[in-house]
């Protein structure tokens, strides 16, 4: 447990310490915002999607030829990636170290949860998942503090650097103490595989095209670009093809990648719900909160810093109630925590929809953040226990990939969904300002203030639209289990 919790703590880590360090990242490579717009979404786009599209195969993988192999093949990519990142001296060298460490990283998650799944059951089971919930929200926490301190004293390059060393060690670790076979299965389905990832990949494509809100400092950046994205309808007619492909292989294969009866069974289909609505108001909030201080603040280094530090109340809430929460399901059955950890999200997210602006203080939206993140927490364990309790031991490694995969198919859709609305209702509230005339001394004061008034009410209403999402999530805990599922009944 020590070392998959390990990967899973560095894999974390490399997913947010872009947050805070994106904006020293352009202005290295020379781009152009908003110019260069496009090309600078994607080395967070390309990530997230290199991320959620190994997800599935590296659990099923780890079903076949066991945890070790995958958890050391998926640190020597993840350290290949952390080589080529800091090497690169164009943008299209950057995201191929980026998609490399993707890759890595996201497939040490499923085979940890799967490795969780196999050493427990029952109460000892969810506690486990809560703890490496809580160690992969302790790496969300370390990941933007980390990288604005890097930003702030030393540079971004740094973090891959560092990345080396910690993979090595990663690897031995995981060479001395995973076992090092657990055939459940005698193949994988690569057909099935190759299918389902090439229907993830078009269709996080289409969705974050136009999804680039992560890389401007203030939404007037946005303006007067081209967001048509006219590749978009024929990747999701790609997509909704290699679905289909991949629907019929399923049906004809003795052992697919997914178990139709998995996905099938209730709090299989609740949890896989759950987690894609928290994903929607997660990412909400993660990209918001250093846009929004960015905004009212101004200047790369002070806002990085302060991001960083509002960011860490959110995550470190989460830590806590991810292991808290693990504990309750383990008492009381899956839904009950759940319902509680999503009105406290939910709750959090309409106060800081409703209260924040630019004259409000940290102290507020420190203990909003911490609300939002106390939810949050609560839900991750007994949606990823009820999700494992639902499998066979041959479909645990799966399992742990499907719940990951749902959870960043919601940051997509909320990424892009984002992206739309804070542009329009920028645009909007921009055209009700009024101004002095253009020859009055105080006018380009007047103009300051017009737009952080405007921007910072646009992603007030964003954090409004994350909290109705995350409440929708209630409703589906209808079909959650309020006690273990037995295997085969969910």
């Amino acid at each position: 447990m020590a070392v998959v919790a390990f990967g899973v703590f560095v894999a974390a880590d490399d997913l947010m310490v872009v947050a805070t360090m994106l904006r020293p990242i352009i202005d290295d490579f020379e781009l152009v915002i908003p110019d260069d717009l496009d090309d600078a979404a994607w080395i967070v786009n390309v990530y997230l999607i290199a991320y959620i599209a190994v997800m599935p195969i590296a659990g099923r993988l780890s079903d076949v030829i066991g945890r070790r192999a995958v958890f050391i093949g998926a640190l020597a990519v993840f350290l290949v990636g952390s080589l080529v990142v800091p090497a690169a001296d164009t943008l299209s060298v950057l995201l191929v170290g980026r998609v490399l460490t993707a890759l890595g990283g996201g497939a040490l998650v499923p085979v940890a949860l799967a490795v969780a799944g196999d050493l427990y059951e029952g109460p000892d089971r969810a506690r486990a998942l809560g703890l490496l919930g809580a160690v992969e929200t302790i790496g969300w926490i370390w990941g933007p503090l980390y990288g604005a301190l890097l930003v702030r004293f030393l540079s971004w390059p740094w973090q891959f650097h560092l990345n080396v060393p910690l993979a090595l060690a990663g690897m031995a670790f995981g060479w001395r103490v995973l076992e090092p076979t657990r055939r459940a299965g005698r193949h994988v389905d690569w057909l099935g595989a190759i299918t389902f990832s090439g229907a993830l990949v078009a269709l996080n494509v289409a969705i974050l095209s136009g999804a680039k809100i992560q890389t401007v400092t203030g939404l007037e950046e946005l303006t007067d670009t081209t967001d048509t994205n006219p590749g978009g309808p024929w990747l999701i007619v790609v997509a909704v093809v290699a679905l289909g492909l991949f629907a019929w292989n399923e049906r004809r294969t003795e052992e697919p990648m997914v178990d139709a009866a998995l996905v099938g069974r209730r709090s299989a289909m609740a949890a896989l719900g759950v987690n894609a609505l928290i994903g929607v108001g997660l990412v909400i909030a993660l990209i918001n909160v250093p846009l929004f201080v960015n905004i009212v603040e101004g200047g790369i280094e002070r806002s990085a810093v302060l991001s960083g530090w509002l960011l860490t109340a959110l995550t470190a809430t989460m830590a806590v109630t991810s292991y808290l929460g693990g504990v309750a399901s383990g008492r009381l059955g899956h839904r009950r925590p759940t319902i509680v950890g999503l009105v406290l999200a939910a709750a959090g997210l309409a106060l800081m929809g409703s209260l924040w602006g630019p004259d409000t203080s940290t102290g507020p939206m420190v203990a909003q953040l911490g609300i939002v993140g106390a939810g949050i927490g609560l839900v991750l364990a007994p949606t990823s226990t009820a999700m494992i309790d639902a499998a066979d031991d041959d479909q645990r490694g799966t399992a742990a990939g499907l719940i990951i995969v749902a959870r960043l198919i919601g940051f997509s859709v909320g990424l892009a969904a984002l992206t739309a609305w804070g542009l329009r209702r920028y645009d909007e509230l921009r055209a009700e300002v009024e101004l002095p005339p253009i020859t009055d001394e105080g006018y380009a004061d007047a103009l300051a203030e017009a737009t952080v008034d405007v921007s910072t009410a646009a992603l007030a209403e964003t954090f409004v639209g994350a909290a109705l999402a995350v409440a929708a999530a209630i409703a589906v805990t209808a079909l959650l289990a309020d006690r273990r599922a037995e295997v085969g009944n969910g």
